[in-house]
């Protein structure tokens, strides 16, 4: 004889369903803060940017060797580490997509210029922590977040290689990792399709 399956008194069932959907709704809600915030952060660095880029019109450009559009494929990563993020993949909340790549690096480990340029901005921005950024001519920047310390003020000349800032958590991280952004005119571009290997086989210097 089958034993009866035991059932749950419907109220009980029905506590579990409201547990359940309170569950879900609580998650969808931090899901829509997490969104906000990105959101908020995205646009404070594209506004940066465009003050950043305002304030270089008609200002003497880096001068260097080689031009940094020739260096495609060349640049040396800036830090020393594995990719937590890539480009173009999707944040954890939303739609939003990475617009430069993570490096899960040591803490203080230290975070090098990858091309030859000035610094136009070192300081705190909100969603990125201590962000150094440098102008390399002709419409080219580099963006360097999550630092820990930073090395180099505005105006500032850099050479590839030089420290700029060390790795840190800055800006909201739970883990120490670099974030990293090559951009174009103001047009993000994937630093995989620029930097030469990976992180994780980068040189290591002194």
């Amino acid at each position: 004889m089958r034993t009866p399956r035991q059932r749950s008194p419907p109220a009980a069932r029905r506590a579990e369903r409201a547990a359940a959907v309170a569950r879900l709704a609580a998650r969808l809600r931090r899901g829509e803060d997490e969104l906000r915030r990105l959101e908020r952060d995205r646009a404070a660095l594209e506004r940066l940017l465009n003050e950043v880029e305002r304030a270089l019109e008609g200002l003497p450009r880096p001068e260097q060797a080689l031009p940094f559009a020739e260096l495609r494929g060349r640049l040396p990563w800036p830090a020393r580490g594995r990719l937590l993020a890539r480009f173009g993949a999707r944040r954890a909340a939303g739609g939003l997509r990475w617009r430069g790549v993570l490096i899960g690096a040591r803490e203080g480990a230290p975070v090098r210029a990858v091309s030859h340029g000035r610094v136009v901005f070192a300081d705190w921005l909100r969603g990125l922590g201590l962000l150094v950024i440098i102008d390399h001519g002709d419409g080219w920047m580099t963006l360097y977040g999550h630092n820990r310390s930073l090395y180099k003020e505005v105006g500032d000349w850099v050479q590839a290689g030089e420290v700029i800032a060390s790795v840190g958590d800055s800006g909201g991280r739970e883990r120490a990792a670099l974030y990293f952004e090559i951009r174009h005119q103001g047009r993000p571009i994937d630093p995989v399709r620029w930097c030469r290997g990976s992180p994780a086989r980068a040189r290591r210097r002194g």
